[in-house]
C-alpha cells in the first residue's frame, strides 16, 4: 500500500463489520512477519478485524531515510498512521502497541479519537535499562547472531536495526517523554508490562496512571505479569489473549 509516497506492507484480517478492527503496531524491530500467528489469534479470539503494517525500513516496506529525527515516533502516530487509516476506511480503530509501536498507539490516541487503546511495554520516556539493553543489542548485532535472526524479518535487515538502534542511543533522545500527551487520552486503556522486561520497568506503566480526581483513571486499567520479559505476547500468550478478550467485550 502506498501512504504518502512510501510503499507499506499491509495485512489484513476479516472480522465483524460492526466492531471496531484492531490495527496493530510493531516493536523497534518489528514488522508484519515478527508478529507472526498473533493478529490472526487475536482476531479470531475478539471477532474484530485486524491490520498490520510494517513501518519504513521494516519488513517488506521501503527503506527507511537515516537518520531518523528523534520525532520519528509522532511523525509515525500523527502523520503516517491516520493518513493509512484514511487508506483503509477506519475511522475509530482499536490499536494494539507493542515497545515502540505502544508509543506510537499513544500518541495517536491523545490527538485522534479511537476506540480502545491497548499497550504491551510501551515507552513514555527514557529509561537506563533501556539504553543499556539497546547497547547490548548493537553490540550481538555487530559481533553475535542478532543480524542473522532479525536478516529473515526484514528485506534490509540493516536499514530496520540501524534505524532504530542509532536514534535511541543519540544524545538528543534522552529528554524524550510523552506523559504530558498521554494525560490527554480519553479512550478505554489497557497497558500491559512484563516484571522481567529489559528494555522498561513498572514507572512507565505507573506514569499513565492520572490524579485521584481525574476521572480518566476509571478508563485505564495495568496489567503486570510475572515471569515475562519484553514481549508479553510472547511470554505469557494466555494471559494477553484473555486480558484483550476481556478488555474488548463489546
Amino acid at each position: 500500500m502506498n501512504v504518502l509516497g512510501v510503499q507499506l506492507e499491509v495485512l489484513h484480517i476479516t472480522g465483524h463489520a460492526d466492531l471496531a478492527p484492531i490495527v496493530f503496531l510493531h516493536e523497534g524491530l518489528g514488522s508484519v512477519a515478527m508478529w507472526r500467528d498473533f493478529p490472526a489469534q487475536v482476531c479470531a479470539a475478539t471477532g474484530r478485524a485486524g491490520w498490520a503494517y510494517s513501518r519504513r525500513g521494516y519488513g517488506k516496506s521501503a527503506p527507511a531515510l537515516l537518520p531518523l529525527p528523534v520525532d520519528y515516533m509522532h511523525y509515525e502516530a500523527l502523520t503516517v498512521l491516520p493518513a493509512l487509516l484514511v487508506q483503509c476506511g477506519i475511522e475509530r480503530p482499536v490499536l494494539l502497541g507493542h515497545s515502540d509501536g505502544g508509543t506510537i498507539a499513544l500518541l495517536h490516541a491523545s490527538q485522534y479519537e479511537t476506540a480502545a487503546s491497548i499497550v504491551m511495554a510501551p515507552h513514555l520516556f527514557v529509561e537506563d535499562i533501556s539504553l543499556r539493553s539497546i547497547a547490548a543489542a548493537r553490540q550481538a548485532y555487530e559481533t553475535g547472531t542478532l543480524r542473522s535472526k532479525l536478516k529473515a524479518f526484514h528485506d534490509d535487515v540493516d536499514n530496520a536495526f540501524w534505524q532504530w538502534c542509532e536514534v535511541w542511543l543519540c544524545d538528543a533522545f534522552a529528554s524524550f517523554n510523552i506523559q504530558a500527551q498521554c494525560d490527554r487520552i480519553a479512550c478505554p486503556l489497557l497497558a500491559i508490562q512484563g516484571d522481567d522486561d529489559p528494555y522498561g520497568t513498572m514507572a512507565q506503566l505507573e506514569a499513565l496512571v492520572p490524579s485521584a480526581d481525574n476521572k480518566k483513571g476509571e478508563l485505564r486499567k495495568l496489567l503486570q505479569l510475572k515471569q515475562c520479559g519484553h514481549s508479553p505476547h510472547k511470554d505469557q500468550l494466555g494471559a494477553v489473549l484473555q486480558a484483550l478478550v476481556d478488555f474488548l467485550k463489546p
